[in-house]
C-alpha cells in the first residue's frame, strides 16, 4: 500500500488560490483513475479535478466553500502500488478544461444549514384518558347593561337556511363571522371570511416559512465579492435620460419581416449598434481602470460585455469585437452567448476581458435602473422598460400633434474618478441622437 497526495495543479495564469464549490469524494471512498473527484472555481469559471490514480480516499482539503492554495493538498489517495506514489505530470493544461459552473444536487443539500432538533422532554406519567370535553371559549369580562354572549353554535346565528348550507359546504364555522350589518350573516360576509381567510375576519400578511441558512459559495460568493469591490472602490454617478424609440421599433419591425433565415432582431443588436457608432467620439467611456498602477486604458475595440442572468446567478459574457460586427451577427453572437452562459458551456475566455457592459432586464426594466459597474470598466450602461405614452411631436405644418410613441430611458453609471458628468450626459445625448434617427445605424 502506498499513499498518493494529489496537490492542486495550477489552474490558470496568475491564481494563487482556488475555492471548493464541490467536493464529489470522501474519506473511505473508492475512486478510479480520471474519476472526477472536486470542482475549483476560479474568478466566473469551474474546474474539474479528476483523480490521476485509483485507490480508497483517506484525507480531503475541504468542503465546498473552503479555499485553498495552489500547489497545496487537495486529497491523500491510499493506492494498492507499493512504495511512495509521485504526483503524475499534468499532461494538458487544466486552464483549457475551464467550465462555467454547473450546479450540483450535492452542493444544495451543503449549502442548507439544518436547524438542531429540539432538547427531548420528559415523557409523561401515564394517567386514565378522561372523556373528551368541548374546551370552554373564553367570555369577555360583561359591561354594564351588556348583551348576553351568544353562543357558539350556528343554531343561534341569524342566516338563511342557503347561507347556511354554503358554510357547511365551505367548512365555515358560522359563529366566527362577523356580520357586516344587522347581525344577520349573508353570502358577502362569507365571501370577505373566505377572502381574509382567517377567524374574525383578519388574515396573516402571509404564510409563516421557517428560516433556513445558505451558505455564500461558487459563483454566488464571487458576485458578492466582485459588487462589494465595486462599491468599495468606485464612486459612482448614475445619469438617466429618456429616448424615443418608435423609429427604432418600426426599423427593427421592418427588418425582422425580411431577416429570411437570419436570427430575429431584438432591441439589443440595435442598441450595441448604436453605442459602437457613439464610442469613438467619447473614449474615456470604453475604457478600464488600474487603479492600483493608477492608468487608465482607452480602448480602440469593444469588447462589450452582456449582463446575463442564469440559475446559478449574474454572469457577463463578452461580445468580442462588437464594433466590427453588423445586426445580424451581433444577433447571432447575442443568442450563442446567453445561451452558453445559461447552460454552462461558456469558456473562461468568453467570460473576461469586457471594456463595456450593457445590463437589460427587458421587460423587468423599469422606469430607471442605477447599475453598478463591472469593475475595472469605467462605465456600465443599462436600457429600461420600453412605454407608450401621449407625447407632442410636430405636425409638419409648424404646429404640433399629440401622437401616442414608445419611450424607453436610458442609465449609464461612471466611475467618477475617470469620466466626468459632463462626458458622460454627452455620450448619453449623442447615443440618443442616433437611437431616435435609426437610420444613421444603417448607413456607412
Amino acid at each position: 500500500m502506498a499513499r498518493f497526495t494529489f496537490n492542486l495543479p495550477d489552474i490558470g495564469e496568475g491564481i494563487a488560490e482556488a475555492e471548493i464549490v464541490a467536493m464529489h469524494v470522501k474519506p473511505g471512498d473508492k475512486v478510479e483513475e480520471d474519476q472526477q473527484i472536486a470542482d475549483m472555481m476560479t474568478d466566473k469559471a469551474t474546474v474539474e479535478m479528476e483523480s490521476p490514480v485509483s485507490g480508497t480516499v483517506v484525507e480531503v482539503a475541504g468542503e465546498a466553500g473552503d479555499v485553498i492554495a495552489i500547489g497545496s493538498m487537495l486529497v491523500v489517495i491510499e493506492t494498492d502500488a507499493a512504495g511512495v506514489v509521485e504526483p503524475a505530470p499534468v499532461s494538458e493544461s487544466v486552464a483549457e478544461r475551464i467550465e462555467v459552473e454547473t450546479p450540483d444536487a450535492s452542493d444544495a443539500d451543503d449549502a442548507i444549514a439544518a436547524a438542531p432538533p429540539p432538547p427531548a422532554a420528559a415523557p409523561p406519567a401515564p394517567v386514565a384518558a378522561p372523556e373528551p370535553t368541548p374546551a370552554p371559549r373564553p367570555v369577555a369580562p360583561p359591561a354594564a347593561k351588556a348583551a348576553p354572549v351568544m353562543a357558539h353554535s350556528t343554531a343561534k346565528v341569524l342566516a338563511s337556511p342557503a347561507v347556511r348550507q354554503r358554510a357547511a359546504e365551505l367548512g365555515i364555522d358560522l359563529s366566527e363571522v362577523r356580520p357586516a350589518e344587522d347581525g344577520r350573516i349573508r353570502h358577502a360576509d362569507l365571501d370577505a371570511f373566505v377572502s381574509y381567510g382567517a377567524r374574525k375576519g383578519f388574515a396573516p400578511a402571509a404564510a409563516t416559512r421557517a428560516d433556513e441558512q445558505i451558505k455564500v459559495i461558487g459563483l454566488r460568493r464571487r458576485i458578492a465579492e466582485n459588487m462589494q469591490a465595486a462599491k468599495r472602490h468606485i464612486p459612482h454617478f448614475t445619469y438617466v435620460e429618456e429616448c424615443d424609440v418608435t423609429e427604432l421599433e418600426r426599423l427593427r419591425t421592418q427588418l425582422n419581416q425580411a431577416k429570411g433565415e437570419r436570427p430575429k432582431l431584438t432591441m439589443l443588436p440595435l442598441l450595441i449598434t448604436a453605442i459602437c457608432r457613439t464610442l469613438p467620439d467619447f473614449p474615456m467611456i470604453n475604457a478600464r481602470y488600474d487603479d492600483e498602477g493608477g492608468v487608465v486604458t482607452r480602448h480602440g475595440a469593444v469588447h462589450l460585455g452582456m449582463a446575463t442572468q442564469t440559475d446559478n446567478g449574474l454572469m457577463v459574457p463578452v461580445i468580442r469585437d462588437a464594433q466590427a460586427k453588423n445586426l445580424w451577427q451581433l444577433a447571432s453572437e447575442v443568442l450563442r452567448l446567453a445561451s452558453a452562459a445559461r447552460d454552462g458551456s461558456a469558456k473562461s475566455n468568453e467570460l473576461s476581458g469586457s471594456t463595456l457592459t450593457i445590463t437589460s432586464l427587458g421587460p423587468l426594466g423599469g422606469v430607471a435602473t442605477t447599475p453598478v459597474i463591472n469593475r475595472p470598466e469605467v462605465a456600465i450602461i443599462g436600457p429600461n422598460r420600453i412605454v407608450e405614452r401621449p407625447m407632442f411631436v410636430p405636425d409638419g405644418m409648424g404646429g404640433e400633434r399629440i401622437e401616442k410613441r414608445k419611450l424607453m430611458n436610458i442609465s449609464i453609471s461612471c466611475d467618477h474618478r475617470v469620466v466626468d458628468g459632463y462626458d458622460a450626459a454627452s455620450f448619453v445625448q449623442a447615443l440618443r441622437k442616433l437611437i431616435e434617427t435609426p437610420v444613421l445605424l444603417l448607413a456607412d
